[in-house]
């Protein structure tokens, strides 16, 4: 038997029509009551990536092996649509995974919300823009290595790693936020918030000499002070997005196993109860 099935979807967004990618599965299928709904946001620095990467993501095994639902949106990328487009498209995409959980038999008070690198800020952006509005709760987030900072750090300051750096951060920044004029708003770089109450438990994990790693590290710090759950672990590399680029290597498969543990935990443990 299939471990799951693949739906394309197109829905309304405030750029046009968008599509979903909506994994749902067929093995390891538990009750709905206790099927989370996932909302994945693939990476690419804001200006690459498609929704397709959801096939090499950490998402992918939440769905085979843990019987998640998984949707995934082909937002606008900063090429096309500088900020807020990718935001106003990964909000749509939730509000469709909210309003529509019943028939993709998940549980609407167990909303999730991941991903990576620039999929990780966008889910970091969307957990700030989410609560203010009101609209959704949510349960559990996974911002893994996130792009929150469009600020040097020590870390992103001077970076030559290969699979990101100082030189491509810099690029991705400016073309995300071209149309911005004064001061940036944390909706568009995560890092700039400065109340972090009441958002989500969250989890991620970052190489120790990666660009994003002093990002990640304060993220997880400032959500502690304000008395959210938050956890994250360091590996030794500074090869960016390594469990998905190098998935052979020792610290992939650790990286993986804990990823997975603190998700099933959050699965176990986390709810967040929609108003209506």
């Amino acid at each position: 038997m299939k471990e799951y099935t693949v739906e394309k979807r197109n829905i309304p967004s405030p750029g046009g029509e968008m599509k979903l990618l909506i994994l749902c599965p067929t093995a390891n299928r538990k009750p709905q009551d206790q099927t989370p709904g996932i909302l994945w946001i693939h990476g690419g620095g804001y200006v690459t990536g498609m929704a397709g990467m959801i096939y090499m993501s950490r998402a992918i095994d939440l769905v085979k092996k843990f019987g998640a639902v998984v949707v995934t949106p082909e937002y606008r990328l900063a090429g096309k649509a500088p900020y807020p487009a990718a935001l106003e498209d990964c909000y749509a995409a939730l509000c469709y995974l909210k309003d529509n959980a019943d028939t993709l038999g998940c549980n609407r008070n167990r909303l999730m919300i991941g991903g990576e690198s620039a999929g990780g800020g966008l889910t970091a952006a969307l957990c700030m823009y989410a609560r203010d509005r009101g609209e959704v709760n949510i349960a559990f987030q996974m911002p893994l290595y996130p792009m929150i900072d469009d600020r040097d750090t020590e870390s992103s300051r001077d970076n030559h790693g290969i699979s990101w750096n100082t030189k491509r951060n810099h690029a991705a920044w400016n073309l995300y936020l071209r149309d911005i004029t004064g001061e940036v708003p944390s909706y568009a770089a995560p890092a700039r918030e400065t109340d972090y109450r009441d958002l989500p438990p969250a989890y991620t994990f970052v190489g120790d000499q990666e660009a994003f790693y002093c990002e990640t590290l304060a993220y997880i710090q400032r959500l502690q002070e304000a008395g959210v759950t938050a956890h994250v672990d360091v590996y030794p590399t500074g090869f960016h997005a390594f469990d998905m680029l190098l998935p052979f290597r020792k610290i992939s498969r650790q990286a993986v196993a804990a990823f997975e543990q603190r998700y099933l935990y959050a699965a176990e443990h986390y709810t967040a109860e929609q108003e209506g």
